[in-house]
């Protein structure tokens, strides 16, 4: 089984990619930094290696996408609450990042996203129990049905 994740994502500018994300709260590994990337400390075993696009270009042999145009990847974070969730995205948006759609809340799980100063999406979510089973839909149709006098 895996040990660590890393992310990869390309940067214009380190230095402010490094202060946003710094905004948030989240720390560098100093081992893996330097001036063509910095290593992202997320969890005890996830980074996000933020590098320079032209430096990333040089692990691939495909374009490198800019993420203002495309989507590349969504990264998408667990959260211990509700309020984490609110508050990391509103530490996003005062350090320059963008809304990306309305808060999600889907009663098992709440979610909103942001758009980083490069454009990368990410989702942050608090989950509370399990996701309905289709066994759920189904016994809250016929529930419907029932009341409407519907079959």
């Amino acid at each position: 089984m895996h040990k660590q994740i890393f992310v990869n994502l390309g940067v214009r500018d380190l230095r402010r990619a490094m202060d946003f994300f710094s905004h948030l709260g989240f720390t560098f590994e100093p081992k893996f930094t330097n001036d063509q990337a910095a290593s992202m400390i997320v969890g005890e075993n996830i980074f996000v290696m933020l590098l320079y696009t032209e430096f990333m270009a040089t692990f691939t042999s495909r374009p490198v996408a800019d993420p203002r145009a495309s989507t590349e990847v969504l990264v998408c974070l667990s959260c211990e609450s509700r309020a984490e969730v609110d508050s990391l995205v509103e530490k996003a948006l005062a350090a320059g990042g963008r809304s990306e759609r309305a808060p999600q809340d889907y009663g098992f799980m709440y979610g909103r996203s942001f758009e980083d100063v490069d454009g990368h999406l990410w989702e942050l979510v608090h989950m509370v129990g399990d996701p309905p089973t289709a066994a759920d839909a189904g016994k809250s149709n016929a529930q419907s049905s029932a009341g409407t006098g519907a079959a």
